[in-house]
């Protein structure tokens, strides 16, 4: 046993050296680890450990491959000796950059989040932040791949194209599809432009109508009034016509319409609506000082179209926003039917007159079926 130590002094203590030095680098990265969340439990006491959890499990991994690289190196000649330690610095360096790069993106997205809520509560506009919270990490993460890239000489020109700045959008649009490039620019330009904003209720159709609550490099998200969240690209979303109720001013005209009978009394019904809507709640009188001199009505009512089996009456009410405008309209809707049936005024059905002819069978038809009745009863 002496003899077998005394002539492998050597390699036992290195390999002895490598097996204590991943074990003593295992310990320290779960140490930090413990250090890292208790820190962050503090400071964000929200949020989930998902960086310093990938950390951890990377650096774990990574003191063990490069242990056992280095134990190899006891059991290969000299011609492999070089091959392990280039294998050695490259793990080590994949490893060091994918480190970097969660840290990186973490923190860079943590950074964007408090943004985001301290906007919130000052009651600031986050839609720029957080559309540039997505174009930050994906270009943190990019830039981490392309440095990982570096490592590989079949790939090193294009890292080193792409990261000198002239081919990342070639690079990107080599990458990407025609759609995705499609929703990225459309992203830009809502962000640019500010069509919306997140938090502005705004109807692109008559089924999609909601609050925008994110904005992302490919897609819009709408909360509807349903709870339902509706994603729409932004490709297609840069395209429709859509009424923003949130942008400028946010009082609304909601446009009361009724079709009555030709028999009804067509000024009761508009005095009905009238009495109707300027007693509702959340009517909101939008004359001006000239009007309310001249003596105009709150709310203004007239005949506005002559149908086929019914007359139109419209009663046009203001409301403070687009909430309670559609909770008054569902109000009086009702509350006007009721007082149409109590008044007399008929909402009609459609009327159709259907008229049905019968056929006169003519003499040839009338000779034709007697010859045919004659031949049966000859064959009987």
């Amino acid at each position: 046993m002496m003899d077998f130590f005394e002539i492998y002094k050597d390699q036992i203590i290195y390999a002895s050296k490598i097996i204590g030095s991943v074990i003593i680098l295992r310990l320290l990265t779960n140490l930090l680890h413990k250090w890292l969340l208790r820190q962050e439990s503090k400071k964000y006491p929200d949020e989930p450990p998902r960086a310093v959890n990938w950390v951890r499990r990377i650096l774990n991994a990574l003191w063990l491959v490069l242990g056992l690289i280095g134990l190899s190196f006891l059991f290969v000649n000299q011609e492999k000796y070089d091959a392990l330690r280039h294998n050695f610095r490259l793990i080590l360096y994949l490893g060091i950059v994918a480190v970097v790069t969660i840290v990186g993106a973490a923190s860079t997205n943590m950074w964007f989040r408090l943004s985001i809520k301290r906007k919130i509560v000052n009651a600031e506009d986050p839609t720029s932040f957080k559309f540039l919270r997505y174009v930050a990490i994906i270009g943190i993460y990019t830039t981490g791949i392309l440095f990982a890239l570096l490592a590989f000489p079949s790939l090193e020109g294009i890292a080193k194209t792409a990261l000198g700045g002239a081919g990342v959008i070639a690079l990107i649009a080599g990458v990407a599809s025609q759609e995705a490039l499609a929703n990225l620019v459309g992203g830009v330009f809502i962000i640019s432009f500010k069509p919306f904003r997140i938090g502005d209720v705004i109807k692109v159709t008559d089924t999609m109508v909601g609050t925008v609550v994110d904005i992302t490099l490919r897609h819009t998200v709408i909360r509807n009034f349903e709870n339902k969240m509706i994603v729409i690209p932004n490709a297609i979303i840069n395209k429709e016509k859509l009424i923003n109720y949130d942008l400028g001013e946010m009082k609304i005209c909601e446009r009361i319409e009724i079709g009555i009978s030709y028999d009804s009394d067509v000024d009761l019904a508009k005095k009905i609506m009238q009495e109707e809507c300027e007693k509702h709640p959340l009517i909101m009188d939008n004359r001006s000082a000239t009007d309310i001199l001249d003596g105009k009505p709150v709310v203004r009512t007239a005949l506005v179209s002559l149908n086929d089996s019914s007359v139109t009456v419209r009663a046009w009410a203001w409301a403070q926003n687009y909430s309670d405008s559609f909770e008054m309209r569902c109000d009086l809707l009702e509350s006007i039917k009721k007082r149409f049936d109590s008044e007399g005024i008929e909402i009609p059905f459609p009327y159709r007159t259907v008229v049905l002819k019968k056929e006169k069978e003519n003499e040839e038809d009338l000779k034709n079926k007697e010859e045919t009745i004659k031949k049966e009863e000859g064959q009987k």
